[in-house]
């Protein structure tokens, strides 16, 4: 190689959500907020939208009739859909933004908002962990011909993935992965990839299924899905004996003064064979004031009364720059797009330049790096300046041999500047945490004083 590659990323920190308030019955009807500028969307059949760089699309209407199939292509920030409507949203056929399979080397590709499965090891080479702030673990390559190990499978909002197992101790299978996000799907996240199967000297690590998209629609009239939403997970691949995790399932998040219909909602975990672990469930959230929809969705749906489809007044936490070396307005987030490139003789530990604003000065902020291929590393800052604008400087260790991925976290005490004393269920409100994920999300958990921790709008 004739650099050390690294990749970093920006995220968007949530607010702490502390103004926002579930509306009452008696309040106005929710808006979704669209322009109408992109007119009605009415396909005659199965159509690929091409997502704009906003993420989001302005129709007056939509109807997707029986048999048609609605897809979409990525935008340059591979961010989540979001549909807003003036009028009514009819899905008679399909909206699909599930993530896909892998081919045995080759990752599934997550859906849009969704992220990669792990790359497939080539023979008696390591394959790669799966991406995603939940990515799954890869199995361990044997070098001989004897050992087979499973990838995990990719973990999501809802349950860890799998882990994936093995016929040979000394070679492990893949972890699940993690649990993240939080009910409210504020933010919109995808899924997380399933990890890779380990190989042998006689097959390759084939490669683990990309996580679902996310996607959120609203409409200021009714919503009524009497086909299918999916946003489900990719499978994982096998060769022989040796299988990859799948990826998990992302997010479906509907908001209308009325949701009907009973057709098929689903954000499940991508399938795996044999050795390797199933990719965790994804999320679903319908918020209405009249539901006469009496199916389920699966996972079973979280409920609530219509909220902001993006919360206000959002702090911002990102990485600016790496070893001195700037970072993209609208990084990859991806280990085959890099961002940063650091030239071949830079020494470890490097530097890593955070910047933050509405969060307060003296609040620590975590990194993590995780290399395709080796351990998990982390390393500590401390944000100074103002509440308004503040950095941190971090050192990290870079892996030498491998593309590497970026992720920063921070949770601060709350205070009477800024919100407390606030309460959830009944306690008091100790800190908040907030974690920052690829694509410019992050999840916001409430800890409480006698130590519960409550995912926001809960």
């Amino acid at each position: 190689m004739n650099g050390r590659k690294i990749i970093a990323l920006t995220f968007g920190l949530l607010s702490s959500i502390l103004l926002l308030a579930a509306p009452s019955s008696a309040q106005a009807a929710f808006s979704s907020g669209s322009t109408g500028a992109d007119g009605a969307l009415s396909p005659t059949a199965s159509i690929v939208l091409q997502i704009p760089e906003s993420g989001v699309f302005n129709y007056t209407t939509v109807n997707i009739p029986y048999g048609a199939i609605v897809t979409f292509s990525k935008n340059s920030a591979n961010t989540p859909v979001t549909i807003l409507a003036t009028g009514d949203v009819t899905i008679g056929g399909t909206i699909d933004v599930s993530g896909s399979i892998g081919t045995q080397l080759i990752p599934g590709k997550g859906g849009p908002g969704g992220f990669e499965g792990g790359r497939g090891g080539a023979l008696g080479s390591a394959s790669g962990r799966g991406q995603g702030i939940g990515g799954g673990e890869p199995g361990t390559s044997d070098g001989t011909a004897n050992g087979y190990a499973g990838g995990g499978g990719g973990g999501s909002f809802w349950i860890a993935g799998n882990a994936g197992s093995t016929n040979n101790t000394s070679f492990p299978g893949g972890a699940g992965g993690s649990t993240y996000g939080n009910l409210t799907l504020l933010p919109l996240l995808g899924g997380s990839g399933g990890g890779a199967g380990g190989s042998n000297i006689s097959y390759v690590g084939p490669a683990g299924g990309g996580g679902g998209g996310a996607i959120l629609i609203a409409s200021s009239g009714t919503i009524n899905v009497a086909g299918q939403i999916f946003a489900k997970g990719g499978n994982g691949t096998s060769s022989y004996i040796m299988y990859g995790g799948g990826g998990s399932g992302g997010a479906i998040r509907l908001i209308a003064n009325t949701i009907s219909g009973n057709g098929t909602i689903s954000a499940v975990g991508g399938y795996a064979s044999g050795s390797a672990g199933k990719g965790g469930d994804g999320r679903v959230r319908l918020e209405t004031f009249t539901m006469t929809r009496t199916a389920t969705t699966t996972p079973v749906y979280s409920f609530a009364l219509p909220t902001s489809v993006t919360p206000p007044n959002m702090p911002v936490l990102s990485i600016t720059k790496v070893g001195g070396i700037a970072v993209p307005a609208v990084p990859s987030g991806t280990y085959g797009s890099l961002d940063v490139t650091l030239p071949f003789n830079t020494v470890n530990p490097v530097s890593i330049e955070i910047s933050g604003a509405n969060i307060p000065v003296g609040t620590t902020v975590t990194a993590v790096v995780a290399p395709e291929v080796g351990a998990v590393t982390t390393a500590t800052g401390t944000l100074s300046g103002t509440d308004a604008a503040s950095t941190a400087a971090v050192q990290l260790t870079l892996s030498k041999a491998y593309p590497s991925i970026i992720s920063i976290s921070t949770t601060f005490v709350l205070t009477a500047s800024n919100g407390a004393p606030f309460y959830v269920n009944g306690e008091k409100v100790e800190r908040v945490r907030v974690s920052s994920v690829m694509g410019g999300g992050s999840s916001v958990i409430y800890i409480t004083e006698s130590g519960k921790e409550i995912p926001a709008g809960v």
